[in-house]
């Protein structure tokens, strides 16, 4: 691969003759006897010819170079200020070169934060410990990370790890930092918690502490409470302990993790599949702060049934999902961005004329969109005997509260009558009774993740 340059040579060559540095290797420049020196100790003299064969011939042939021999001119380039041959051998590497860099991680990533001018490496090295964060501090001294570099890691939404290691990856980080600090924090003075402090100061409001567990929060958060703002703690006690209290607009949601196999959906995300497993489970159920707790996954959605593939009719939905049971339901309506569903534990069946399932674990909800999940509703079944209601010309039905129907005596057309009217449930999950078209619907069934 031969790339040549020109455009920005005579701003490149500028630079260079205005370095006011002294150093071992020197190209003179006489000029009516005045000789001026520029000199660059930390480049090789192989190094420095293939950048003179660019600066001279504007022609730089990367075939002929093994990739450390590229990270060093990129060093060496990132020293001379040549932007342009910065950008291009970034991007080369990235693009070429994955492989070596995953092999020599720690150089590279050492490499590219060493400077504001390969931010584009710099953001594929953390974009690389995103993805693969274990695998990555086996392989270096995570505690050595500049803080530029641990700042841009934590403050992802992809990094691939549990909130609680991130907090512990970060207090080990910050204890490296202050080595006279004894790591056992009841043993702290209100001066050592102050030097914690300002050496995390930059990374505590990157930490999602309303994701973690009480349990987390009681045993490895409140130690360190002195280091965190007042009123920062006061709102994470009272989310643990007070379930009216109402979050603040400023938290940061859990981190996207990539959990593969748990649900297939085009209505959902995997943060409404973790509020649904939580009130299938009854866990933080009253919580305000539900949704900005870690996910919680143990399901599997296995797929049943998907409108915009297996059609809107009653008898394709009998035919998919009757007589399965613990079954969720997602229906995203036409012409809003809402989403309104059920669970439901029995199974699902054909009647011709109207029968009600009875149980006290089937619940309804309603989402604003896919993304906005902070003010869901949720409501709990009320009257127990008519808590799903079959019908050969309805879909999933909970009485009256959701209900999908054919207004004609054909199951094979689509449904045409769908409504939501508080019956059976304690609340009303949307603001109007109007009927609703669909934009599509899905039913799951859930199993546990460890069953067969």
């Amino acid at each position: 691969m031969i790339s040549k340059f020109f455009k920005k040579l005579s701003q490149d060559y500028i630079e260079i003759l205005n370095d006011d540095e002294y150093y071992d290797i020197t190209i003179e420049v006489d000029n009516d006897g005045v000789v001026a020196h520029i000199t660059l100790p930390n480049i090789s003299p192989e190094i420095f010819q293939i950048i003179l064969e660019y600066i001279y011939g504007g022609v730089i042939s990367l075939n002929e170079h093994e990739p450390l021999e590229i990270l060093k001119v990129l060093t060496a380039a990132d020293e001379l200020l040549l932007q342009e041959l910065i950008d291009h051998l970034q991007k080369y590497l990235i693009e070429n070169k994955p492989e070596w860099i995953g092999q020599h991680f720690e150089l590279t990533h050492r490499t590219s934060f060493q400077s504001n001018s390969l931010l584009e490496l710099q953001q594929f090295c953390t974009g690389f410990m995103a993805k693969s964060p274990e695998k990555i501090f086996k392989s270096l001294d995570f505690t050595s990370l500049p803080e530029n570099s641990l700042i841009s890691l934590i403050k992802r939404d992809d990094l691939q790890m549990r909130e609680i290691e991130i907090w512990e990856h970060v207090l080990k980080w910050g204890l490296a930092q202050n080595p006279t600090l004894i790591p056992e924090p009841n043993t702290w003075s209100d001066n050592d918690f102050k030097t914690m402090e300002n050496t995390l100061q930059h990374c505590l409001p990157l930490i999602r502490f309303f994701s973690l567990s009480s349990a987390d929060f009681f045993q490895k958060v409140r130690p360190y409470k002195k280091i965190l703002k007042h009123q920062l703690y006061e709102e994470l006690l009272g989310s643990y302990l007070d379930y009216n209290n109402e979050p603040s607009n400023n938290i940061l949601l859990p981190r996207h993790r990539n959990i593969d196999g748990i649900i297939n959906s085009n209505i959902v995300n995997l943060n409404i599949a973790s509020l649904i497993s939580r009130w299938i489970d009854k866990k933080d159920i009253e919580s305000k702060y539900a949704y900005t707790r870690e996910l919680y996954l143990p399901y599997k959605f296995k797929l049943l049934l998907r409108g915009s593939s297996d059609g809107f009719t009653p008898k394709k939905f009998h035919e998919l999902c009757d007589n399965i049971p613990y079954t969720v339901t997602f229906i995203k309506i036409k012409g809003t961005e809402e989403i309104i569903g059920g669970y439901n534990p029995l199974i699902w069946k054909s009647h011709h004329n109207a029968e009600y399932g009875k149980t006290k674990d089937s619940f309804i909800f309603s989402f604003k969109s896919k993304n906005d999940f902070k003010d869901p509703i949720l409501s709990h079944v009320n009257n127990t005997d008519y808590a799903v209601g079959y019908h050969n010309r309805s879909g999933p039905s909970f009485n009256d509260d959701i209900c999908l129907v054919v207004k004609e005596k054909n199951d094979s057309k689509s449904y045409d009558f769908n409504k939501c009217m508080q019956s059976s449930y304690e609340k009303k999950i949307r603001d109007t009774e109007d009927e609703f078209l669909i934009n599509n619907y899905e039913i799951f069934q859930i199993t546990k993740k460890d069953s067969t």
